[in-house]
């Protein structure tokens, strides 16, 4: 009788084992089918699992399907969006509750070039700026402002951005909203507003001196004309005249660039013999009085072909490399021009001299406008600092490059290109 107990109690026990093991095993195949997103199947259902067992399983297949359909409906907004703001020229960027980035169209990447396989990250890691963070905070607070200029710092250069930001509806409304950036790249303007600002504190610095001293010389002469003698009143008509020539040879070069940097730079072009435009100004120059002081050669390449050129500001260009030569080296100093073809694809002009030379850390900034490496002899020499400037701009017209090579006492060396061009249809 006690081994019939035991042996219903054993089958009893196995019995409950094997629904146990079953049970188990449809946990962990539901589990897996969440995990994957795929149907539960009634296979895998534990035998003679019951009501309950089954209503789940409808219950789980119905979840997986919402959250498929509810995925593809993410998935097809993000779509349409990208497609609807990927071609647009502003940035656009869309950050979720948490910040993490849900779409970045291509110019976004445009403005931060590192800005690469962002999306799925958070947004603190890929732009690194406590500022824009902040804004993104106010944007989903209300506090925020229409726009916004943020200066981000990643590497050498800034990059400055002006931001709009709005809070937009996710599919489930039940969800915090996303976020959503407009971003407009406003770096270049940056520059040019602090370009403009140095332009006119430098024109401001440069009127007022030669001003200041006509206006005393003036208010001299107008006060004491009875007292001052002669002499001194000849002497400070000179000076007058001398200042008054320095305004009108920097009004005269702002309006030369100013010419240079519009839309219409009124460049003429027309089939030009280089050498022969060359030789004729290193002649006119050793006539002067200032180049019969000098040794000026000129040590043309006879290969150069005539080139697709405007022959007066060429002529402009040589003419301001050459003052800058005669006025910065001593008597007796050698100035020689000389052209080099190379190959097919350019002619370069050089300008050398043996006089004192450039410092290494002025070589940079030589051709920015008002520069002056000894400020005091340039403007004692009647130079505005416009000079070489303006010869930059006139060669980057032609398509040319321009650079400069010196050392200290070992002279200077400018040089220009031109690039090769026989078709007329590169008239400007």
């Amino acid at each position: 009788m006690l081994i019939l107990i035991m042996l219903i109690l054993a089958v009893a026990l196995g019995v409950t084992l094997i629904k146990l093991n079953g049970h188990r095993h449809a946990v962990r195949s539901l589990h897996q089918a969440l995990l994957k997103k795929q149907p539960f199947l009634r296979e895998d259902l534990p035998s003679a699992s019951g009501h309950a067992w089954d209503q789940l399983c409808t219950l789980s297949n119905d979840l997986i399907v919402e959250i498929g359909h509810l995925q593809q409906l993410r998935s097809g907004q993000l779509a349409q969006l990208e497609a609807t703001l990927g071609s647009l020229q502003e940035a656009v960027l869309i950050v979720d509750s948490n910040n993490y980035i849900l779409l970045a169209n291509k110019a976004l990447k445009g403005i931060f070039p590192r800005a690469v396989n962002i999306l799925g990250q958070r947004l603190e890691l890929v732009l690194h700026s406590v500022t824009f963070l902040n804004y993104v905070e106010s944007v989903r607070n209300g506090t925020a402002q229409p726009q916004h200029e943020i200066e981000f710092i990643d590497g050498a250069q800034p990059t400055w951005v002006e931001v709009t930001g709005t809070t937009i509806q996710t599919i489930n409304d039940r969800k915090a909203p996303w976020t959503l950036f407009v971003l407009h790249n406003i770096t270049q303007q940056k520059k040019l507003e602090a370009v403009r600002k140095d332009f006119v504190a430098n024109v401001s610095h440069e009127l007022r001196t030669p001003l200041s001293v006509i206006k005393g010389y003036v208010e001299t002469l107008v006060d004491g004309s009875d007292d001052i003698p002669a002499e001194d009143r000849t002497r400070f008509l000179k000076t007058i005249q001398r200042h008054t020539e320095r305004l009108n040879s920097l009004l005269e070069d702002l309006l030369v660039l100013s010419r240079l940097e519009s839309i219409n730079p009124g460049l003429h072009r027309e089939s030009t013999d280089l050498n022969a435009l060359l030789g004729s100004i290193m002649d006119d120059y050793r006539a002067r009085p200032a180049g019969k002081e000098h040794l000026l050669d000129f040590t043309p390449d006879p290969i150069v072909s005539p080139l697709w050129i405007d022959p007066l500001k060429l002529t402009q260009v040589v003419e301001n490399l050459l003052d800058n030569a005669l006025k910065y080296t001593p008597k007796g100093a050698q100035i020689e021009l000389s052209t080099l073809q190379q190959g097919s694809a350019e002619v370069i002009v050089c300008l050398r001299d043996n006089g004192q030379g450039i410092p290494e850390a002025d070589l940079p900034h030589i051709f920015e406008r008002f520069y002056r490496v000894d400020k005091g002899r340039s403007r004692e020499k009647g130079g505005t600092g416009l000079g070489l400037s303006i010869v930059k701009h006139i060669i980057q017209l032609h398509a040319g490059r321009v650079w400069v090579e010196s050392k200290q006492g070992q002279g200077t060396s400018f040089f220009f290109s031109l690039p090769m061009r026989s078709s007329m249809s590169t008239q400007a």
